[in-house]
């Protein structure tokens, strides 16, 4: 029987900020959470999530792991992220059609265009 995927778990400096940063943009809620850690889904009962720990190591390079979204409005989506916190990032990209950012903590993710 071949394994399920459950989550993706995001190490971070702290788990309830990033967690919530995350909801928002993802439009997903909490499903569990305590000092040191914080689960989001996109609904309670649907895999995988996003599993925010603590780790007080400080992010140094580029993430060898990133989420990629897609959404209608690639423009719109970047404008609204950055007004949340995220921040462009340059990783080597040159004319590529989608937009590097980076969290409020530095872990970079892609915004894909539509």
């Amino acid at each position: 029987m071949p394994s399920r995927w459950e989550q993706v778990v995001v190490d971070c400096a702290d788990p309830a900020r990033l967690a919530r940063w995350w909801a928002e943009a993802l439009d997903y809620v909490i499903v569990h959470e305590t000092p040191d850690e914080v689960e989001i889904r996109r609904t309670p009962d649907e895999l995988p999530g996003l599993l925010f720990g603590t780790n007080p190591d400080v992010k140094r390079n580029k993430n060898r792991l990133h989420l990629d979204l897609r959404p209608d409005d690639q423009a719109a989506e970047v404008e609204r992220l950055v007004g949340m916190g995220a921040r462009p990032v340059g990783v080597g990209q040159v004319e590529v059609p989608w937009v590097v950012l980076a969290d409020p903590e530095g872990n970079e993710f892609c915004v894909l265009s539509s």
